[in-house]
């Protein structure tokens, strides 16, 4: 049984331009958003609490790098039922998580480097199968 619930399903056509938000089921500061700017995917982690929102960036895809981009593929955010954890999925593969408790992102590409002046991530964007499943079944 899985412990998240689907917020948004959409179709994504990778290097056309597209915004797609999610706001969290339980706290209104707390929102997803996935963007495709044409060159790149990346997925971000909001909090409204802030001047700045933009809590965390995590590298998705380079657009040039896809290889079936031609093929329109489906986008899922999903959050944990919590609402203080979020999933990227592209075509039912995960690709990035965002969670708001534990101020900690991670995606497949490992990408941007830990900054470290954040608080956010000390560990890196590292994907780790462990927080996934965490997340994906709300048990460590």
């Amino acid at each position: 049984m899985y412990n998240i619930v689907i917020d948004e399903k959409q179709k994504l056509i990778v290097g056309k331009e597209a915004i797609f938000e999610s706001c969290s089921l339980n706290d209104n500061n707390y929102s997803v958003v996935f963007e495709d700017d044409g060159n790149t995917g990346y997925f971000y982690a909001l909090n409204s609490n802030y001047k700045n929102p933009i809590q965390e960036a995590l590298h998705i895809y380079n657009v040039e790098n896809v290889v079936d981009k031609d093929i329109p593929s489906e986008l899922i955010i999903a959050w944990s039922k919590n609402g203080n954890k979020s999933i990227l999925f592209i075509n039912n593969y995960p690709h990035a998580t965002l969670d708001f408790d534990n101020k900690s992102g991670q995606c497949r590409t490992g990408f941007p480097p830990r900054n470290k002046s954040s608080v956010w991530s000390i560990n890196g964007h590292e994907w780790n199968e462990e927080i996934f499943n965490e997340i994906l079944y709300g048990k460590k």
